[in-house]
């Protein structure tokens, strides 16, 4: 098949993406849990040359080569409360011994969850899109709703006034690479101090004790009076979690069995883009990546098969419109 053919065949058959989950309300029938969960973040696809920007005449200082676009992905899926404590999570991040002691609960997992990404759309527009699927699966808005999202500051000022009944959390694994890469300024990397100071302060910020953290990173700065890079790393730790410290609350996050971390979304990520966009020697047109990403995105949420059926349906509405016949106007000739 011609490589033209091919493409016009996906964008085609992604045309139907959008009404397909529209028309969809509720569940079903089927009961799900009472946590309603979404998750945003960005990955970048890489793009022929002439979907990329204009060049200029030289890159700036540490600016690299724009060689990718970056796609908004989303997940959304309902689950039981998971309760844990602060140290039952340590435990699992921190494993000591050779036996594991085993959690107390046992989560279910995701239900009915969906992925989706898009290149072309407005991060506004995106948003808004994930909020109407929240809203179709708790019309009534009976269950406690969740956004996890990473720092980035653009994609929660919007998450926070578009999705403004959900609780907004911050991802602890981006809390926890904040934290590393402070440990391994200080310890370096590899070395058991380093391992000790993260697992001190993590527990300490499930605990919900934010501030007393950024105090002491502050502190170890100014006692130890550290200079260049590694007062960089550390200082910057401490802005960031004062920034998101009222998206930390991690201690009540746990009680109420709410997830912390943005696992679906990151999985999202490699499963819809980097496995099948992001293979060797692969460059795409912003029309073909979109097509693309919409299609991969109803196999993975597992609704392939019905969409098909509503694609055809669809399909044969526009070639062949139900138009309702009239008799031509009776004519009088004079």
């Amino acid at each position: 098949m011609p490589k033209r053919s091919a493409e016009k065949i996906v964008i085609d058959a992604s045309a139907d993406f959008y009404s397909f989950y529209a028309r969809r309300r509720g569940t079903g029938g089927e009961r799900t849990g009472s946590i309603l969960v979404g998750s945003i973040d960005c990955k970048g696809i890489p793009m022929i040359k002439s979907e990329l920007t204009v060049k200029t005449g030289r890159r700036g200082k540490g600016q690299k080569a724009q060689k990718k676009k970056m796609a908004t992905v989303a997940t959304v899926f309902t689950q039981e409360p998971y309760i844990r404590t602060p140290e039952e999570v340590v435990q699992s991040l921190f494993p000591a011994g050779e036996v594991q002691s085993k959690s107390r609960h046992k989560t279910s997992g995701p239900q009915r969850k969906r992925v989706w990404a898009s290149l072309q759309a407005s991060k506004d527009w995106f948003i808004s899109d994930v909020k109407e699927e929240m809203d179709r699966r708790d019309p009534r808005g009976r269950k406690s709703r969740v956004v996890v999202t990473d720092g980035e500051r653009a994609l929660q000022r919007r998450a926070c006034m578009m999705i403004n009944d959900a609780v907004l959390v911050l991802d602890l694994l981006h809390v926890l690479e904040k934290l590393w890469a402070a440990g391994h300024s200080l310890h370096g990397e590899g070395t058991d101090e380093a391992v000790e100071f993260v697992r001190q302060r993590a527990f300490r910020i499930l605990r919900g004790e934010v501030s007393q953290v950024v105090k002491g990173l502050r502190q170890i700065v100014t006692k130890r009076k550290l200079k260049g890079k590694k007062a960089e790393v550390l200082l910057g730790a401490a802005a960031y979690y004062y920034r998101n410290k009222s998206r930390m609350r991690y201690n009540e996050y746990l009680a109420q069995g709410l997830p912390i971390a943005s696992g679906s979304v990151e999985g999202a990520c490699k499963n819809l883009i980097k496995d099948r966009m992001e293979r060797s020697g692969m460059r795409w047109s912003s029309d073909g990546a979109e097509a693309m990403v919409k299609m991969r995105a109803v196999y993975l949420s597992g609704d392939f098969e019905e969409y098909w059926d509503w694609h055809i349906a669809q399909d044969q509405e526009r070639l062949y419109p139900k138009t309702r016949w009239e008799p031509a106007a009776t004519v009088v000739l004079k």
